[in-house]
Order: C-alpha cells, then sequence, then structure tokens
C-alpha cells in the first residue's frame, strides 16, 4: 500500500455470442462502481451492442449500489456489454497492531447484532442473516472452531479465519460455478474468490455477526517487486466484516490480505446473487457461457 492516492483505470467487457437467435432478452447490470470513504469514480460509461431500444433504466438497489436494466426485443445473436470508468483510492486506516487492540471483543459485538424486540437494530444486522450462498449453519460455525474464544478481538477472529479459509481453500478456476455454495465450496476445499468469500462471511454469520460480499476488481500488473495477485483477471470478491469502532473491516481471503489500492469496490450485498455484474432472461441464445475480460491498469 502506498501512503498516497492511486489512480486507476478500468475496463469490463462481458461478450455473449449465442448458440441461438435470442428473440427477447431482459438485462439487470451492477456495474456501475460506487464511491465510498476511499474510492472516488470518474468518467464511468456503458456501453451496449445492439443497443437497446429503449433508454437503460438506471436507480439504486436496496445497499445503495447503482443497477440498470435493459432490454431489446430484436433477434440478435450476440450481447456486448462493455463498462469503462477511471478511480482514485485513497489509502484506508491501516489494519495494524493498534487497530486490532481498539477492536470491541467479537462475542459482545454478537450480543448487540442480536434481534430485541421495541430496540433499533444497526444497519449491519441485515448482513447476520443467512442466505442461499452463505448460510448460518452448524458446519460452518464447526470450520471456525478455536477462532471465536471468548472476548477475543472481532478484528483479531477475521485475520484468523481469514487465514484459516486461505489455507483451507485452493484457487482453481473453473472448478465450481456461480451456483455454488459455502457448504458445497468447503466440502470440496477448492474453488474461486466467489467460494473463499462465501465460506468466510458464513462462518461469521454462523458465530452471530455481520459480514457483506463485495464485488469488485483487483490491480492486472501490480507495480515492480510485488507479487501478482490471485483473480486479477476477472471480476474479484472479498469480504467486509462490521467491527464497530472500526467500521466495516475490508479482507480478501482469496489473497489472505487486507483489501488497500490494489482493490477497486463495485458494489457490495448479502452474498453473489446481490451483486451478479450482469443477469439477464432471455428467449433463445441456447448455452453459450459468457466470456468475460478485466483490465485495471495505473493511470500515470
Amino acid at each position: 500500500m502506498t501512503d498516497h492516492a492511486v489512480r486507476l483505470s478500468v475496463c469490463h467487457e462481458t461478450v455473449y455470442d449465442y448458440d441461438a437467435p435470442v428473440e427477447v432478452a431482459h438485462h439487470s447490470a451492477w456495474l456501475r462502481p460506487r464511491d465510498t470513504a476511499w474510492q472516488t469514480v470518474s468518467d464511468w460509461q456503458l456501453q451496449i451492442d445492439p443497443e437497446p431500444e429503449c433508454p437503460v433504466q438506471e436507480s439504486l438497489d436496496a445497499f445503495g449500489n447503482w443497477r440498470h436494466g435493459f432490454s431489446h426485443s430484436r433477434v440478435h445473436d450476440r450481447l456486448q456489454v462493455t463498462s469503462t470508468f477511471e478511480v482514485t483510492l485513497t489509502p484506508p486506516p491501516p489494519l495494524d497492531d493498534d487497530a486490532i487492540a481498539r477492536s470491541p471483543p467479537w462475542d459482545e459485538v454478537a450480543h448487540e447484532l442480536r434481534y430485541r424486540a421495541g430496540q433499533q437494530q444497526p444497519e449491519a444486522a441485515a448482513f447476520v442473516l443467512g442466505t442461499p450462498f452463505a448460510p448460518r449453519d452448524p458446519k460452518l460455525a464447526a470450520f471456525g472452531q478455536g477462532l471465536f474464544a471468548p472476548e477475543r478481538s472481532l478484528a483479531a477472529v477475521a485475520i484468523g479465519l481469514m487465514q484459516r479459509v486461505h489455507a483451507r481453500m485452493k484457487y482453481v478456476p473453473n472448478s465450481t460455478d456461480v451456483a455454488t455454495d459455502a457448504l458445497q465450496a468447503l466440502a470440496q476445499g477448492r474453488g474461486v474468490c466467489q467460494d473463499f468469500a462465501h465460506l468466510m462471511i458464513g462462518t461469521l454469520r454462523s458465530h452471530g455477526l455481520a459480514a457483506r460480499y463485495v464485488s469488485g476488481y483487483l490491480l492486472t500488473q501490480p507495480p515492480p517487486g510485488q507479487p501478482r495477485l490471485v483473480g486479477a483477471d476477472a471480476s474479484h470478491a472479498w469480504v467486509a466484516v462490521w467491527c464497530p469502532v472500526l467500521n466495516w473491516i475490508a479482507l480478501d481471503p482469496t489473497n489472505d490480505i487486507a483489501v488497500v489500492q490494489d482493490h477497486v469496490t463495485l458494489s457490495w450485498g448479502r452474498d453473489y446473487a446481490d451483486v451478479a455484474p450482469l443477469r439477464g432472461v432471455i428467449r433463445g441464445g441456447g448455452q453459450a457461457p459468457p466470456d468475460v475480460a478485466v483490465t485495471v491498469a495505473p493511470i500515470e
């Protein structure tokens, strides 16, 4: 991580070459990145070929992410969707020994997140509930055994769990698909960044903590002398854990690192299903999978 702002350009291209003509299509895209405390987005553009007959519909979803809807009613056999933008990333506070020491005990935070009738819940409570990809489950709770000692710092627990997920899971491209959940990934012991994130999120939720799924990108080519991060050729995913005092702690279990200026945030939700970059319903098209290419490059 540098001690100054970093500027990056991002290009995310998705191409469908359909096996059969598509007669009608309706798509939703989570491809416009959001501004955060450490990230400022500029010059975002969305190009769609063929061009939709009606204007693209822009809105915010329940988590404050940008969402775009578009449709085609003319027959086509190819779809190309390209998102481009520039982003400025400033250094987040370091997750150092001092920060870990200031973090409250994990069990205290879990207690505060429990539902109590008549009392206002913190916003993070929505991310305690289990979801199809990252459920609350005894098997996931057991996966965290030994890490969740009483009164242990929540930040220390989260870092320890990130390290355990990284050690337990092997990164193998195409070894899972978008329907794989945390329990399946744990049983297989391999997967992609989405699976690493779901496993960590499900384990945290199974102990009563709030964790959200973050989608985004990684710097494609790192600065000289730094290793290339796993998952830099496509969309990436990591985890943010709710921690009073420190706010959301962003951790990347695929690479076993805290999120810094190599990571570009796109959107966040409860799991992958909330923020899939592009999804749709089509009539026709066959079984052709998408071809996705991502490039993240420094701006000199």
